[in-house]
């Protein structure tokens, strides 16, 4: 019987190597979670690109996503190497999935109205790949009719929803509105990626 692979030798292909993952990061606690879930995919030999919005910057820096991700982090639609390429466009197009994790009641609002008033709910409307929702909130929000409203909008139009979760919350209740756990969201992202192969493989996209 063979000896299993250690996926630290440098022979192993990475599981997830040649994907790329554009992670969007809006303002909840559940952020921190979501440097787990980057650092995760990066170990998997995923590519992940992170665009943030300005209230989730408050809760994880920049700087943490950069480090975690070895690439720069994207917070406005007109910075960027090439002024003139809108990377409310460019940033999607590489993508293999689109990950919004926490999934804001304010992001999910916007989303299944239309709106696009900064980065990433213009990259949201601008998507060319599935998109994955990590639902994280106040419980008495995520059971409040217009966000499940909203909820049952973007199911029926496509959209991958993981969670949310019953459990502690930070506001000190308990009950549904806690974002999954990176191991869950992981699973659910490896999942997804492997139902085809890496798009910049098959179409030859490249990141801006």
């Amino acid at each position: 019987m063979s000896a299993p692979k250690n996926p630290a030798d440098p022979s192993v292909t990475p599981a997830l190597a040649g994907y790329e993952v554009l992670l969007c990061v809006c303002g909840g606690i559940a952020a921190y979670k979501t440097a787990t879930v980057a650092s995760g995919l990066v170990q998997e030999g995923c590519g992940v690109t992170v665009a943030m919005t300005r209230n989730g910057r408050r809760f994880v820096s920049e700087t943490t996503f950069r480090a975690l991700t070895g690439r720069p982090v994207f917070t406005s639609m007109w910075r960027g190497a090439d002024p003139a390429r809108m990377q409310h466009l460019s940033l999607t197009e590489a993508a293999d999935l689109v990950v919004v994790a926490p999934a804001t009641a304010n992001i999910i609002g916007k989303l299944a109205g239309g709106i696009a008033d900064d980065l990433v709910s213009t990259l949201l409307l601008a998507a060319a790949s599935p998109v994955m929702l990590a639902p994280a909130m106040n419980a008495r929000m995520w059971r409040h009719p217009a966000v499940q409203r909203n909820v049952q909008f973007l199911r029926e139009a496509g959209f991958i929803l993981v969670g949310p979760e019953e459990g502690w919350l930070a506001c000190g209740e308990v009950g549904p509105g806690r974002m999954s756990e990176p191991e869950t969201l992981l699973a659910a992202i490896r999942e997804q990626l492997r139902r085809q192969p890496p798009k910049r493989i098959a179409t030859g996209w490249t990141l801006p």
